[in-house]
């Protein structure tokens, strides 16, 4: 799935990086074995075991880059393909006394907040604001788990914390400003 999403210049980087850490991995097993029966030898262990080491590392270095930069690209490409009357999505994570939003500034819309409770206590998110009237915001969200809330955000500011006892005090609370 993942070299579906990647782009031709990162399926070509990551397929040379594969090529190389792969031929060295067969060359090293099938035809220097047979043509020297005591490869590495004792004076060639430590080079073999170095090249080994900086292969996996750069394959390693690789997914990671290419892997980075597509979420990078398709995360910037999302909001221009989202139509003006669906709603956004905005990703939010609460941990033990924190709620992490990627902006606390917003455009007047639609908005569904993902909430996913990355801690080990349960969580919940509430909106207090100009447009909010009673209580808006997600059930209980156990350790682990996620909930949405979808709400219609017009100009003003918002406040977002977890009403669980001590947790807002503790701090679990965060702003957002829709202008």
């Amino acid at each position: 799935m993942l070299v579906a999403a990647l782009s031709t210049g990162n399926k070509i980087g990551l397929a040379v990086v594969a090529a190389v850490f792969i031929a060295f991995a067969l060359t090293s097993s099938f035809v220097a074995s047979r043509r020297r029966p005591d490869f590495p030898g004792p004076n060639g262990l430590s080079v073999f075991v170095i090249a080994s080491i900086a292969l996996f590392a750069a394959m390693i270095t690789s997914v990671v880059v290419f892997g980075v930069e597509s979420e990078a690209k398709g995360a910037a490409e999302a909001p221009a393909t989202t139509s003006s009357s669906a709603a956004r999505t905005i990703a939010v994570s609460e941990t033990e006394f924190k709620i992490a939003v990627p902006s606390t500034s917003l455009t007047p819309g639609k908005y569904t907040f993902v909430v996913r409770n990355a801690g080990k206590l349960a969580h919940d998110l509430v909106f207090e604001g100009s447009n909010v009237s009673g209580r808006e915001g997600t059930p209980l969200i156990q350790p682990g788990g996620t909930a949405k809330v979808t709400l219609s955000l017009t100009k003003g500011c918002y406040t977002l914390y977890c009403s669980v006892d001590g947790h807002r005090a503790a701090g679990m609370v965060t702003k957002i400003t829709v202008s």
